[in-house]
């Protein structure tokens, strides 16, 4: 058994996100967003080097190698998966191992808004998720295709770096590739998946303008396609998806994007208010003709103030959903007021009153 396979399973047993491995430090797991070590020696450049080395194949060793970094997927048998990025840093290997969970979740198990259930009975058009790093991406577009597998008849093909969650086929036909093993890049995937008759294509990562521009192409043929960017809020996403292009092509995707996107599903995890674990809290931005015409008349930032206005149809700001879980006392208030936009008005539930001067440098003097 690989030696890392035992700092995997006492990390799955406390409930951690990741396990680091780095050296000069024991090993260290994320606990509700928080970093904490194990009882554990620090771990020397070779110890660490030769923890990492036995979960590598020759080829992900060698494009460690080459390019400083390398996505995995694990298995650790009896255990469970676990998505791995390997990395070199000045002092030598690095880790930081997420912790997938054992069977794919269901979006009643997320406890995500009913508009985002809905998204899976759509039939065409571009369904974005968003966040920053660890905000649980991965996990809402697995729901989604969940959703989907136990509703529609269709062939699902996902394109990822590396698979997390495994499908079972049920009432759809589901085919995973993974860059690297199955295919070269995204951008690859993208066209082949076009010729495998599909009716949902899962882009784990809209990286680049190539990407971008087969995505959408895709949905201008009458898919549906599913992709993650790293991007905070639907006004950002839209903003980013316009400007990775070059200035005389934007007005065309400005048109393309009125047509083709469906909703910006924009998500954070904030800590609950028991401090035991965290709950995803999502912005969303559904595509009505108001919105598509904000979009095409280059006034994209007056998206927010489409969202506040579009809650019959289930959209909402981060700010308000955050809001209305401060109020119902399910989230921990001073996380939310970090994360908030416009602090104010989460002030008065804040109860570390040095966070105040976030809002007013003055009122922790006046207080």
């Amino acid at each position: 058994m690989p030696r890392i396979d035992a700092f995997l399973q006492l990390g799955r047993e406390q409930g951690c996100s990741d396990i680091h491995f780095s050296v000069g430090l024991p090993p260290l797991v994320r606990m509700d967003g928080q970093l904490t070590p194990l009882k554990y020696r620090e771990l020397s450049h070779d110890e660490t080097q030769a923890i990492l080395d036995e979960i590598l194949t020759d080829r992900t060793r060698g494009e460690l190698l080459e390019c400083g970094s390398v996505d995995i997927s694990y298995w650790a048998e009896g255990i469970g998966r676990f998505r791995v990025n390997v990395f070199r840093k000045s002092t030598g290997w690095a880790a930081v191992c997420r912790v997938l969970p054992e069977a794919v979740p269901k979006l009643s198990d997320l406890g995500l808004p009913s508009v985002v259930s809905e998204l899976a009975t759509l039939t065409s058009g571009l369904i974005l998720v968003t966040g920053g790093t660890g905000s649980g991406k991965s996990t809402t577009l697995a729901a989604l295709i969940n959703e989907m597998n136990h509703k529609r008849n269709s062939t699902v093909v996902t394109l990822e770096d590396p698979i997390e969650f495994v499908h079972q086929c049920k009432s759809c036909q589901i085919v995973q590739r993974e860059v690297g093993t199955d295919i070269k890049s995204f951008a690859d995937g993208l066209r082949s998946a076009l010729r495998q008759d599909p009716d949902v294509i899962m882009v784990g990562e809209l990286r680049d303008p190539e990407s971008i521009s087969l995505a959408i192409a895709a949905t201008e043929t009458g898919h549906v396609v599913l992709g993650t960017l790293h991007t905070r809020g639907a006004y950002q996403t839209i903003h980013r998806l316009v400007d990775v292009f070059p200035s005389d092509a934007q007005n065309q995707i400005r048109y393309t994007l009125a047509d083709t996107l469906k909703a910006v599903v924009s998500q954070e995890l904030v800590r609950l208010a028991d401090g035991r674990g965290r709950r995803a809290v999502v912005e969303i931005l559904m595509m009505t003709p108001a919105v598509a015409q904000l979009i095409r008349e280059q006034k994209i930032f007056q998206i927010p103030a489409a969202i506040t206005t579009g809650r019959r149809v289930g959209m909402q700001l981060m700010d308000q959903a955050l809001l209305t879980f401060v109020q119902s006392g399910d989230i921990d208030p001073d996380d939310a007021f970090l994360r908030a936009t416009d602090k104010s008005e989460f002030a008065r539930y804040v109860t570390r009153s040095e966070l105040l001067t976030l809002v007013d440098p003055g009122s922790q003097t006046k207080a």
